[in-house]
């Protein structure tokens, strides 16, 4: 059997554990998939580049608006698979060899297999008993496949797969309404795919604030067959492709099936239990701020713990482990006060602190403002008619509380309100204490802030 200083379970983030100092550590690292995790294999980076991609395709239809006219004479889709797949798929293989061969990783074992607890730090990794002095859990999730009748019976695809296919559908039928749905419906539907989404809410993105969500369902039925408040009843073959049958007595036939219904922790491979470490209802490993699980010795960050489940998240939350790992008489603690997020469609959205919803069901004092693109020069350029911001702030000190954006960029145009909210910048600095270039896109969060109804002084 043997012993490790250190157990790192999953190579995504907790890959960027090690560096130097801990080249006098012996380290074990665990991967039961690709190595380097979801983010680079099949999630934000790979889908960026899709996204990027069908940005690109969907610019006819933008610049007729302008006067301009241009066309889209084809999608080379195997070459845009190949172009992302082969970028990402060396640096993954890269990534492994370096860990197992490399000179500098002398003291690291990569494992390939499931780990499972067996006892008090304590595993098993497809039958080799290894003991630690300290585990980290980094093992991410995967996609949740909903119990369907029939669904198991047919060909379907999740995000892990979808973006391998061999050539494009003429077809594609998505089951789901959140952010993974809405940026596949953007790339599919920009390279000329009839589009189908089935969503069991009645708004999609329904986690947004409820403004921008009203917003982006109205857009997206202008460009996808949307089903609304949809339960799936039933899966089946059809043809070469699949059918839904709908409980409201519809159906939808596609050539493609993408679930898209959400992701699930992998705590449940891990035999938690066994090795003394809480787990939440929700399936994420329970742990503090310093990143401890219930369990001495072990930690755990990324999707597996956060309710966010995000890379950015899971890069700071790796960050605040390595410090207290190797500074165990001074630990630091996560900051997940203001976390922001981005779905990656069309339009984009991008989010950070409540909702206005959330306010109003926790009774925080709050005013809100809304600014139109359509407001700002640089919506007069791009006829964006469309896009807006909304911002929630205290209404005595005008701190921000939230910031919600719908429409070009929307994942940078946020950033200005994402560092106010983090070092304590209130509206009224925020506006008129620095230079706003214009006329650019953040002139629509200056705008915003001014609006804002304050009564402090």
């Amino acid at each position: 059997m043997r012993h490790f200083d250190l157990v790192i379970v999953g190579t995504g983030s907790g890959n960027s554990l090690l560096d130097p100092r801990f080249d006098d550590w012996e380290v074990a690292l665990v991967e039961r998939g690709t190595f380097g995790g979801t983010c680079l294999n099949v999630g934000c980076i790979p889908t960026k580049m899709y996204v990027h991609a069908a940005d690109l395709a969907a610019l006819p239809e933008h610049a007729a608006r302008l006067g301009v006219d241009l066309t889209l004479d084809g999608v080379r889709w195997p070459e845009i698979r190949d172009r992302i797949f082969g970028r990402i798929d060396p640096i993954a293989a890269g990534g492994e060899q370096y860990r197992r061969d490399h000179p500098d990783n002398a003291n690291v074992s990569v494992l390939t297999g499931t780990a499972r607890f067996t006892g008090e730090r304590r595993l098993d990794v497809d039958g080799e008993e290894i003991t630690a002095d300290r585990v980290v859990l980094a093992s991410g999730s995967r996609p949740v496949v909903p119990a369907i009748p029939g669904l198991a019976d047919v060909p379907f695809h999740t995000s892990d797969t979808i973006m391998r296919l061999e050539s494009l559908p003429r077809r594609l039928a998505i089951l789901g309404g959140g952010f993974i749905a809405a940026e596949f419906a953007h790339v599919f539907s920009s390279f000329g795919v009839e589009v189908t989404v089935v969503a069991r809410s009645e708004v999609l993105l329904r986690r947004e604030d409820r403004d921008v969500a009203l917003q982006f369902t109205k857009l997206a039925q202008q460009r996808w067959d949307v089903r609304l408040g949809r339960t799936t009843e039933e899966v089946l073959r059809h043809g070469d492709g699949v059918r839904l049958r709908l409980d409201d007595g519809s159906t939808v036939d596609a050539d493609v099936l993408l679930v898209a219904t959400g992701r699930v922790p992998n705590s449940d491979l891990l035999d938690a239990a066994a090795g003394g470490v809480e787990v939440g209802p929700a399936g994420h490993v329970v742990v503090d701020a310093q990143q401890r699980t219930t369990a001495p010795g072990v930690w755990a960050l990324g999707d597996i713990s956060s309710p966010w489940e995000l890379k950015h998240v899971a890069n700071h939350e790796a960050r605040v482990v390595q410090h207290n790992l190797l500074f165990p008489d001074d630990p630091v603690e996560s900051d997940h006060r203001f976390v922001p997020h981005a779905v990656f469609t069309s339009p984009q959205v991008a989010s950070v602190g409540l909702t206005e919803q959330e306010a109003e069901e926790r009774g925080v004092a709050h005013v809100t403002a809304t600014q139109a693109y359509a407001g700002i020069a640089y919506g007069w350029a791009m006829e964006d008619t469309t896009g807006f911001v909304k911002l929630l702030a205290d209404p005595d000190t005008g701190l921000l509380l939230g910031a919600h954006v719908i429409g070009p960029q929307a994942a940078t145009v946020v950033q200005p309100v994402i560092q106010a909210m983090s070092f304590g910048l209130d509206a009224r600095r925020m506006a008129r204490g620095q230079y706003w270039i214009h006329p650019a896109m953040p002139e629509v969060i200056e705008n915003a802030l001014l609006s804002l109804p304050l009564t402090g002084r």
